[in-house]
């Protein structure tokens, strides 16, 4: 008698999705601690938790400073899965939206004195990859799992 293995799309379907609001900053840490948490449940290293949370964070502060501009009758939508393998985020506000292409490299020499566009970039170097929707006002975040 031989066994089927689950295929990775019928995991998917069994694993929790995670759905929060916030509206300021100062309700980010929930969000974050229950991200790293179903991480540390699931036994991921230390450096993808770090990863995870930093890029979150810069996405969650991103929304609501840049995407709500500090509206508090806005808010920001974040879904969030932790997976065997890999760690799914996705932070939606309710602005207008922006293409970051748009948005100045702060590694280049005119820009090491601006505070712009270092989230994004730590987004990028932390994180396997970052999408934006076509309006930019919706990021997908992923993280696969390191090795250790």
């Amino acid at each position: 008698m031989s066994i089927a293995l689950p295929t990775v799309e019928s995991l998917r379907a069994h694993v929790a999705e995670v759905v929060l609001w916030v509206r300021k900053t100062e309700e980010l840490a929930p969000v974050l601690d229950g991200v790293t948490a179903a991480m540390g449940r699931r036994r991921y290293p230390e450096k993808d938790v770090f990863a995870v949370r930093l890029a979150l964070e810069e996405a969650l502060v991103n929304a609501i400073k840049h995407g709500n501009g500090y509206d508090p009758s806005k808010v920001v939508r974040v879904r969030f899965q932790v997976l065997t393998d890999e760690v799914l985020a996705e932070v939606e506000d309710e602005g207008p939206g922006f293409d970051p292409a748009d948005v100045a490299d702060p590694c280049e020499p005119e820009n090491l004195e601006r505070s712009c566009g270092r989230g994004l970039l730590l987004m990028r170097h932390y994180l396997t990859w970052v999408r934006y929707d076509g309006r930019g006002n919706r990021v997908t975040l992923c993280k696969l799992r390191s090795d250790s």
